[in-house]
C-alpha cells in the first residue's frame, strides 16, 4: 500500500496547544478512501480531540484490524505508534499492547464487518475484560472493501444498492457494549464533531473500556434510497464497456440539533438518517436504562447519539489481574524471571 505524506509546510496562524503542537503534528497520511467518506470525518476528529488533549503523539498506540475502517489510523497520529492486524483479531493485539504498557493511550479503531462479522466473539471478550482503551467503530453496515455486501449491522429490511432487501436482524454492537459490561458507551454521527470530538476526549480519558460507534456512511455502496445508514453522495458517471464507477466531490453533511430533540437529515439521495440526541434529564449512569432506551429506539428506527452509559468508578485489567506499577515491558530479567523456586510454589499451590 502506498502512502502519500502531507506537505510540511504549515499554515502560519495554526493554533498551538499546551504542548506546542498544532492540530497538523496529530494528522497522517494522505487518505486514499473515497472523496468525502465519513471515515475521514472520524479521523479528524480523532486529531482534533488528540490535540486538544495536548497529549504527545508518541503517547498513543493506534491499533486496527482489515477494513476500510482499518485503513484510517494511517491518517491520524502519524507521530505514534501503530499496529494493522488481521480481520478481526484487533482486540488481541490491542489487548497484549496494553498489557505491555499501560501507559500508552491505546486506540482501537475497527468496523462493523470487523467487529460484529469475523471479529464479534474477540469484541465480546475485550469488553468483558475491561482493557483500558478506546474502540471506535465506524459503522457503515456494508463491506465497501468487497463491493457492498450486507454487514452485520445492516438493519432488517433495509436493502443493497440492487434493490435487495436484508432479511436478517442487526447486531447492535452498543446493547452488546452495555451487556456485557463496557465502562464508557457512546454512539454518534460523522457528520456530527461538535459532538463527537468531545465524546472521543473524554473516552481517552476514560480509565476502563471506552467504546464508541459512529454511524460513518458508505458513500460508494450504502448512500441509495432504502438503506438505513446512508449519507449523500450519488453516483455521477457509468462508463458502458466497462463496470466503473465515477464519485464526484459533495459537501459532507454537518448537523446542529438541541438535547432531546429528533433530527431528520435528508440525503441528496432521498433517503433520511434518523438522529435522536440524549435529553438532558437522561441518566447516564443506568446501564438497564440505557440499554432499554437504545432498543427502543432501535424499534421505532431511530439512532440515539450522545453518552449513552459511563461508570465514573470504573476498572480496568491491570486493577483485575493486580499487575505491577511499572509496564511490564520495562520489567527486568529479575521481576519476570523470579526463579525455579517461585515456580515451584506455584504449582505447588494448586496440587
Amino acid at each position: 500500500m502506498t502512502f502519500v505524506a502531507k506537505p510540511k509546510v504549515h499554515h502560519p496562524l495554526l493554533q498551538f496547544n499546551e504542548i506546542g503542537l498544532t492540530r497538523r503534528d496529530y494528522e497522517g497520511a494522505v487518505s486514499t478512501l473515497c472523496a468525502g467518506c465519513g471515515h475521514d470525518s472520524v479521523s479528524a476528529a480523532v486529531a482534533i480531540a488528540c490535540n486538544e488533549l495536548a497529549i504527545p503523539p508518541h503517547r498513543f498506540a493506534k491499533i486496527s484490524g482489515i477494513g476500510c475502517s482499518s485503513k484510517t489510523p494511517s491518517y491520524f497520529l502519524g507521530a505514534s505508534h501503530g499496529f494493522n492486524s488481521v480481520h478481526g483479531r484487533m482486540p488481541s493485539v490491542a489487548t497484549g499492547a496494553n498489557l505491555a504498557n499501560h501507559e500508552l493511550h491505546c486506540i482501537g479503531v475497527s468496523g462493523d464487518g470487523d467487529s460484529a462479522s469475523i471479529g464479534v466473539g474477540q469484541f465480546a471478550h475485550i469488553v468483558r475484560r475491561k482493557v483500558n482503551m478506546l474502540y471506535i467503530v465506524d459503522n457503515n453496515g456494508t463491506y465497501g472493501l468487497t463491493k457492498g455486501q450486507f454487514s452485520a449491522t445492516n438493519d432488517r429490511g433495509s436493502t443493497s444498492k440492487r434493490g435487495v432487501p436484508n432479511l436478517y436482524s442487526p447486531i447492535d454492537l452498543v446493547s452488546m457494549a452495555l451487556q456485557i459490561g463496557a465502562s464508557f458507551v457512546a454512539r454518534s454521527f460523522s457528520g456530527d464533531k461538535q459532538q463527537l470530538v468531545p465524546l472521543i476526549k473524554a473516552a481517552i480519558m476514560h480509565k476502563g473500556f471506552a467504546f464508541i460507534d459512529v454511524i460513518s456512511p458508505c458513500v460508494m455502496f450504502n448512500n441509495h434510497n432504502g438503506s438505513t445508514k446512508s449519507y449523500q453522495y450519488v453516483r455521477e458517471h457509468t462508463a458502458s464497456m466497462v463496470d466503473a464507477q465515477l464519485v464526484m466531490p459533495h459537501e459532507q453533511i454537518e448537523i446542529e440539533y438541541a438535547p432531546g430533540t429528533l433530527k431528520e437529515v435528508d440525503m441528496p439521495d432521498g433517503s433520511v438518517l434518523r438522529l435522536r440526541k440524549i435529553s438532558e434529564s437522561y441518566d447516564p449512569h443506568d446501564r438497564v436504562g440505557a440499554l432499554n432506551h437504545v432498543q427502543r429506539a432501535q424499534e421505532q428506527g431511530d439512532v440515539i447519539t450522545g453518552l449513552l452509559y459511563v461508570d465514573p468508578i470504573a476498572s480496568d485489567i491491570h486493577e483485575v489481574l493486580e499487575t505491577p506499577t511499572a509496564p511490564l515491558n520495562q520489567l527486568g530479567e529479575a521481576e519476570l524471571c523470579p526463579g525455579s523456586e517461585a515456580l515451584t510454589a506455584v504449582n505447588a499451590g494448586f496440587r
